[in-house]
């Protein structure tokens, strides 16, 4: 107490200072760490996958052309076209984007322009309560509720139990509050002077809306459709449970086929001797979604630095 007493301001000032730059050094430290250790697990993915792959394309009935020009996926019979995997994410991720985009998109101006405060405190919580049921619950929900619904419109004769309709639109339902969410981010960070400018011109709250705010985020809304996007391909429980069993090379939403993440979760559960080719074909199968993934990410950096808008 004495010391503390005994001390001149410049002295006191001196010892804060240091105190400070030792905190900040610390967060620094901390920040350097989580940063190396995120680049370190991304790497030893890589690796691992890449590892293993290699494996699988060592083999001398795997040829390159055979996996990325063929359609027909059956390691036990020596085809390994991953074409039947890939048509099947394709198509149940094209239809979870064409619902979750026009009503996540819909829901975000909504939410930005038109709803009250109170409104928007009580149904934002609400929507993004969505994201937050685990996804063997709209697997299933997908399989009792969904399907019967599609079977019923299409014909049962037309559409089975399994189809990748009714996964893709669950789907969408799924990735709905996380594009409604992003999108509605990327609007509210409109300048209101942007606003302000078109109602002075006599401009409707729909035009201002459309016109003005959606090209005015577009760099937040894509980035925010292309992790939506990202999300539908990483799914599996979903696809897994509704979607169907078995690579079929199909592009009609009727049709029950297997996904790449839907495949790798029914074969792992499988008992599969380590080093088989039907082991390390699940590697190649994960490297190609880890490749479309990585895509897609590019693809979102690449459209947020284009179109980002930048005001003072």
């Amino acid at each position: 107490m004495k010391n503390s007493l005994s001390q001149s301001p410049a002295d006191w000032t001196q010892s804060l200072r240091r105190k400070l730059r030792l905190g900040e050094g610390m967060v620094e430290a901390s920040l350097f760490g989580v940063g190396f250790l995120t680049i370190f697990i991304t790497l030893a993915i890589t690796i691992v996958l890449g590892d293993q792959a290699l494996l699988f394309f060592a083999e001398p009935e795997v040829t390159l052309k055979e996996f990325f020009l063929t359609n027909t996926w059956q390691p036990q019979i020596g085809d390994f076209g991953i074409w039947a995997l890939v048509s099947a994410t394709l198509t149940t991720s094209a239809i979870a984007i064409s619902v979750a985009l026009p009503l996540g998109l819909s829901a975000a101006i909504y939410l930005s322009e038109y709803a009250s405060p109170r409104a928007r405190s009580l149904l934002k919580p609400i929507l993004e309560t969505l994201a937050g049921i685990p996804t063997v619950v709209y697997g299933y929900f997908a399989l009792l509720f969904v399907s019967p619904i599609v079977r019923n419109l299409f014909g049962a004769e037309k559409v089975g139990v399994y189809n990748m309709l009714s996964a893709g639109l669950v789907m969408g339902i799924m990735i709905l509050p996380l594009i409604a969410s992003m999108s509605e981010d990327a609007l509210s960070a409109v300048p209101n002077a942007l606003r302000e400018a078109a109602y002075a011109m006599g401009a409707t709250k729909l035009e201002v809306s459309a016109q003005v705010l959606v090209p005015a985020a577009f760099s937040g809304i894509g980035a925010a459709v292309i992790v939506g996007i990202s999300r539908a391909v990483g799914e599996t429980m979903i696809v897994a449970i509704a979607s169907g069993a078995g690579p079929k090379f199909s592009f009609s939403p009727l049709d029950a086929a297997e996904t790449m993440t839907g495949h790798i979760a029914r074969i792992s559960g499988g008992d599969l001797p380590y080093g088989t080719i039907d082991y390390t074909s699940l590697f190649a199968i994960a490297l190609m979604l880890f490749l479309v993934t990585l895509v897609l990410n590019l693809i979102s950096q690449w459209i947020v630095a284009k179109f980002r808008e930048q005001y003072e």
